[in-house]
């Protein structure tokens, strides 16, 4: 059979056709097999495969469930619809789907992983207030960053690492019941096996050892890459050396934060604390 060859760069969608041919293709199915449990005609199938008509939201939701992806291409539909997306960010966000260990280290606001949608919501709609972002916008970033948690939901999940600052539990985002409902989450999410979470408190002072956040990606293959953004751009780092010694960094803040049972008491003492104000 006499298989199209797709140029990645011949179409925006073209990187989506080239995921859903390959995920396709690892299942062994035909297009005639997987268009029926997609919605679509093999001839429509074809079409997306070859960027030659953009897929729909529907499509990409069927395909991950068809085809065991974990939400990767509902994040790609994302990734490709929002070009407002922050520069470097679909390609790490195409990484993270598939990695088996991440690690996070967030210094403001709770990492995206770990967010509800209330705590989610707001972030976008104060962006809407300041008049940084028109409403339809900031609807698209709160379903796309909400898609990214999908991939905590593979089988098997990879392992979540998460460092945040003790700003990320003090910042009241949304307003106290938003707040509330978010650290609860967080103590939910700590009890699941696959994720650590925890707290680097102020009084680590200047020996916490980053000041910007930072990710780590540890790939199947046990490649690890590193994630990082400044200003409006985000960045991969494939550098074997400088990703050794932000994973050496990151094992030093482990070590200087608080234990997960420390971590889990504080994230709750934080709750009560916010819970007990008055409205």
């Amino acid at each position: 059979m006499n298989k199209k060859k797709i140029d990645p760069e011949s179409s925006p969608w073209a990187p989506f056709g080239i995921q859903l041919r390959a995920f396709r293709e690892a299942k062994d199915l035909l297009q005639e097999d997987l268009a029926p449990l997609i919605g679509c005609s093999p001839s429509h199938l074809s079409y997306v495969e070859l960027a030659h008509r953009p897929p729909s939201r529907k499509l990409a939701e069927l395909s991950d469930i068809a085809l065991d992806t974990g939400g990767t291409m509902l994040l790609m539909w994302y990734q490709l619809k929002n070009a407002a997306i922050l520069e470097g960010f679909p390609e790490f966000s195409r990484y993270e789907a598939l990695a088996e260990e991440i690690r996070i280290f967030e210094v403001n606001v709770v990492t995206g992983l770990l967010q509800t949608r209330g705590y989610t919501t707001a972030l976008q709609m104060g962006s809407v207030r300041q008049g940084i972002s028109p409403q339809k916008l900031a609807e698209e970033r709160i379903e796309f960053r909400l898609s990214r948690q999908q991939a905590l939901g593979r089988t098997p999940p990879p392992f979540l690492h998460v460092v945040l600052d003790e700003t990320c539990l003090r910042r009241v985002v949304g307003g106290r019941d938003v707040m509330v409902e978010q650290l609860l989450h967080l103590e939910q999410l700590s009890t699941r096996p696959n994720i650590v979470i925890q707290v680097a408190p102020f009084t680590l002072g200047e020996n916490r050892p980053f000041t910007h956040m930072a990710t780590l990606l540890t790939m199947p293959n046990r490649k690890v890459l590193a994630y990082g953004e400044v200003e409006q751009r985000g960045y991969i780092d494939r550098d074997s050396k400088s990703v050794a010694e932000l994973a050496k960094s990151y094992d030093r803040l482990a070590v200087e934060a608080l234990g997960q049972a420390e971590s889990l008491a504080f994230i709750r003492s934080a709750r009560r604390d916010l819970e007990w104000m008055s409205t």
